[in-house]
């Protein structure tokens, strides 16, 4: 199992923009498909964005299509998502995951490993 910590959730404005990192630990991301979920107060955990286990393909929720955009570092071991345009429906805690599979899934259940998760607030 691969550990995983998040950092770079804050408070922004609307319309404003944040980079969330992901830095694993204990084994490479490069076995692992790769995504980022979002949990709103009272809503179930959903799908963000995600990467293929080569990083060949990528794959977006259509709430944050053309706003987020996800990347990763193999050198760092890291993955990380970029926000822009937030909007006051973003604001939820952020977790990056890993599966030990090759497509990403949107199914949460699908990862093993996830990280602690970070806080994003937008305001208008």
């Amino acid at each position: 199992q691969v550990q995983l910590v998040e950092s770079g959730g804050g408070l922004v404005q609307a319309g404003g923009s944040l980079k969330l990192s992901c830095v694993a630990s204990g084994r490479t991301l490069s076995n692992y498909a790769m995504g980022w979920f979002r949990q709103a107060p009272g809503k179930e955990r959903e799908f963000v964005a995600g990467m293929s286990w080569r990083g060949t393909n990528t794959y977006y929720a259509d709430s944050v299509k053309g706003r987020f955009t996800f990347s990763r570092d193999k050198a760092k071991n890291a993955m990380y998502l970029h926000m822009s345009s937030l909007k006051l429906e973003d604001t939820a805690v952020y977790y990056c995951a890993a599966g030990f599979m090759a497509m990403v899934a949107v199914d949460s259940a699908e990862y093993d490993s996830w990280g602690r998760g970070t806080q994003v607030t937008v305001s208008s």
